[in-house]
Formats: structure tokens, C-alpha cells, sequence
């Protein structure tokens, strides 16, 4: 279905990244947690992801720096980033290509995997 297609969820949530995994493998989607930026950027999750989900609001490094970080360093990856506090969102630096989407939690599971659907569509 989806075989090469993989999903980074970062998020410090632990019942968040659980839900969405359990939600994206029952798509078919191969998924990889992780639960903060410092760990995906660590891993070698940076260079096997197809799609980023990415919570806005984390200790340490929050999601839009995780973002600005991967495209200092020329990982561009499409990321959907969810939030429980949608007035936290700022726009990336001028380097970093413009988000995928924002989703405010919660959010319509349908919504999220027709965003993932279409980016995994298109040619990047």
C-alpha cells in the first residue's frame, strides 16, 4: 500500500504518539516515534522520513526549530505539525520551506491522513 512511505511523529506526548501510530500503521504506513526533536535529529529518522508529524509546543527544541534546524542543514522534509495551542504557531525562518499544515488537537484523523496522502502524491 504504502510500503516505502515512512512517517516521523515527534512529539513529547506519549499518548499522542501512540494514537498516531497505532492510527497511521492501521493505514499502512510504516511509522517511527520519537519523542523530541533532539532524538529524531539523532537518529537517522532525518534522512528515511517521507512525511514529518511534528507537535509544535516541546521541551528543549520546540517543533518549528526542529524544522529550521533540518533545513540548515538541507533536510527538507514536508512536515505536518499539530498543536494544542494553535496561537503558539510562528512562521519558520526565511530558510525553511513553509509547513504542509497546522492542525489544532485535537484534530479529524480523516483531515490528517488525506494531508499526508496528498503530500506523499506529490514529487518533492
Amino acid at each position: 500500500m504504502h510500503n516505502e512511505a515512512m512517517i516521523a511523529v515527534v512529539d513529547n506526548d506519549e499518548s499522542v504518539r501512540m494514537a498516531l501510530d497505532s492510527l497511521l500503521r492501521s493505514s499502512g504506513y510504516t511509522v517511527r516515534t520519537y519523542s523530541g526533536a533532539h532524538e529524531f535529529l539523532g537518529s537517522d529518522g532525518p534522512f528515511i522520513t517521507s512525511c514529518l508529524i511534528c507537535d509544535i509546543q516541546m521541551p528543549q527544541m520546540d517543533g518549528i526549530a526542529l524544522y529550521e534546524e533540518l533545513a540548515t542543514r538541507a533536510i527538507h522534509i514536508p512536515v505536518i505539525f499539530i498543536t494544542g495551542n494553535p496561537c503558539a504557531q510562528r512562521p519558520p525562518g526565511n530558510h525553511a520551506r513553509t509547513p504542509i499544515a497546522f492542525f489544532p488537537k485535537p484534530f479529524s484523523t480523516e483531515k490528517l491522513l488525506a494531508c499526508i496522502e496528498a503530500v506523499l502524491a506529490k514529487p518533492h
